[in-house]
């Protein structure tokens, strides 16, 4: 019942659930509240992948520990090359986190969409880069 809560909520805000094994995570609705590494249009909503350093599925196993580890975070769906959690904001709202690895091109995907509203007030993209630094400062130097 909660994945299917999920998934419906998802594809409110433009994700249709987990890609198809070696596609594109979904873009952005066109509201301010969503950034995604693999969209680029606006480009305010654009934001950086994760680069991997050494083995990707390490790294990538390593991304999905420190999501877990986030607060008011929930992890709903991981697999190999694919992660979605559900974010808890302070004041409660809810919104989608989700990455794809993408092995070839040595990096991981990121999307952080806020289920209802319009603005975010920049909450998705503060989020994205915390977890940045949390990564980078746990990837092996290389």
């Amino acid at each position: 019942m909660k994945a299917r809560r999920i998934a419906d909520a998802g594809r409110r805000n433009g994700s249709a659930g987990a890609p198809p094994p070696g596609e594109r995570l979904a873009p952005c609705p066109h509201r301010p509240n969503c950034v995604c590494s693999e969209d680029g249009e606006p480009p305010r909503r654009r934001i950086e992948p994760f680069a991997v350093v050494g083995d990707p599925a390490v790294a990538f196993r390593r991304l999905k520990d420190l999501a877990a580890a986030a607060p008011r975070t929930e992890i709903d769906a991981a697999t190999d090359v694919y992660l979605h959690a559900a974010c808890r904001t302070r004041l409660g709202f809810v919104d989608d986190l989700e990455f794809r690895l993408c092995s070839e091109k040595r990096v991981i995907h990121v999307r952080s969409a806020s289920r209802i509203g319009y603005s975010d007030l920049g909450a998705n993209r503060a989020r994205v880069e915390a977890l940045r630094r949390r990564f980078l400062a746990a990837q092996p130097n290389s």
